[in-house]
C-alpha cells in the first residue's frame, strides 16, 4: 500500500485584537497580483501607527458577476463570513474589513502564512481511511486510477465544517485551509457564501450524518441567539448581505440543532467544488 499522496494547502499569521483597526485605518499599498485568484486580488501591505503587516485585498470594481450571487458584493460576503467566525469564538477566519483602497472599496484581509508541512488533505490507495483519517470519497487521479480522498479527522476542520455549513459556503477547496505553525488553522476565500438556498459545496464531509458535538452545540446556541431579530451579529450583518440571506442562515443554525447532525449532501447541486484543491 502506498503512502497518501500530499496535496499541499496554500499560504497566510495570527492576528491580535488590533488588526482589524490596522486593516480598516491603516494605508495601503499595493504591491502585486495574486494571480491564480478567479477575481481581482491585490497582495498588499498596510502601515498604520508604526504598525505594518501584509494583507489581500480585493476590490469590489474587480469582481465578476455571478449569475446565482445577485445581489450585494463577494466582498461584503467574506467580511459577513468573518463575522459568523468571530462570533463562533473559534477565530478560524483571518480579520476581514471592508474599506476603500486603491482602487475603491473593497475588502481587505490579513495575510496569512501558512506551514507547508501541516498535512490537512490527501489521496490514498485504499478503500477505507486510515487511522486519524475521514473519507471525502473517490476522485480519478489519471491513467484510469482512482485514489480515495481523505481529509485529516481534526477538530479544527470540522469546526471549520460547521462554519461551512451555517455561512453556507459553495467553495471550501483544499487551497482554502491554511494551517499556521502556532497550531491555529484559518479558511480563507469566502466570497460564495450566505446564499438564501442550499449551496454547501465543500471538501469536509468526513463528519456528514454524525452528531454535532457538545461543543458545536453551545456555539450554534450562541449563534441563533446573536441572529435573532434585534441581536448583535444580526444588526452587523445587515450592511453586508440581504435580509432574505440573514433569515436563511438564521435557519441554518436552527436546522442544525434540531437535527443534531452534521449535514450531508443534498444533491441539488455537486456536493464537491471543482477544481477540488
Amino acid at each position: 500500500m502506498s503512502a497518501p499522496e500530499r496535496i499541499p494547502p496554500r499560504g497566510v499569521t495570527t492576528a491580535d485584537p488590533a488588526d482589524a483597526v490596522l486593516l480598516a485605518e491603516g494605508e495601503l499599498t499595493v504591491r502585486g497580483r495574486i494571480r491564480e485568484a478567479s477575481n481581482a486580488a491585490l497582495y498588499c501591505t498596510v502601515t498604520h501607527e508604526g504598525r505594518e503587516a501584509a494583507c489581500v485585498y480585493k476590490p469590489v470594481a474587480g469582481e465578476r458577476p455571478l449569475w446565482d450571487f445577485p445581489d450585494g458584493t463577494l466582498a461584503g460576503r467574506e467580511v459577513a463570513a468573518y463575522q459568523v467566525s468571530e462570533a463562533t469564538g473559534w477565530g478560524l477566519v483571518p480579520p476581514t474589513v471592508l474599506r476603500d483602497g486603491p482602487h475603491g472599496e473593497g475588502m481587505c484581509q490579513l495575510w496569512i502564512e501558512a506551514t507547508p508541512e501541516a498535512e490537512l488533505l490527501a489521496l490514498v490507495d485504499r478503500e477505507e481511511p486510515g487511522p486519524g483519517w475521514k473519507a471525502v470519497g473517490f476522485a480519478e487521479v489519471g491513467e484510469g486510477r482512482t485514489a480515495l480522498l481523505v481529509h485529516a479527522d481534526d477538530v479544527r476542520l470540522r469546526r471549520l465544517a460547521v462554519l461551512d455549513a451555517v455561512i453556507n459556503n459553495a467553495d471550501r477547496k483544499g487551497g482554502h485551509l491554511l494551517p499556521t505553525r502556532d497550531g491555529r488553522l484559518y479558511g480563507i476565500d469566502h466570497g460564495v457564501t450566505f446564499n438564501a438556498e442550499d449551496k454547501l459545496r465543500t471538501l469536509l464531509w468526513g463528519w456528514a450524518g454524525e452528531p454535532l458535538t457538545e461543543e458545536v452545540r453551545d456555539v450554534l446556541e450562541v449563534l441563533g441567539k446573536a441572529l435573532a431579530e434585534g441581536g448583535a451579529l444580526a444588526a452587523s450583518l445587515a450592511p453586508l448581505i440581504t435580509r432574505a440571506e440573514i433569515d436563511a442562515t438564521r435557519a441554518r443554525v436552527a436546522s442544525l440543532l434540531a437535527s443534531g447532525a452534521h449535514p450531508q449532501p443534498g444533491g441539488r447541486w455537486p456536493a464537491i467544488p471543482w477544481p477540488p484543491v
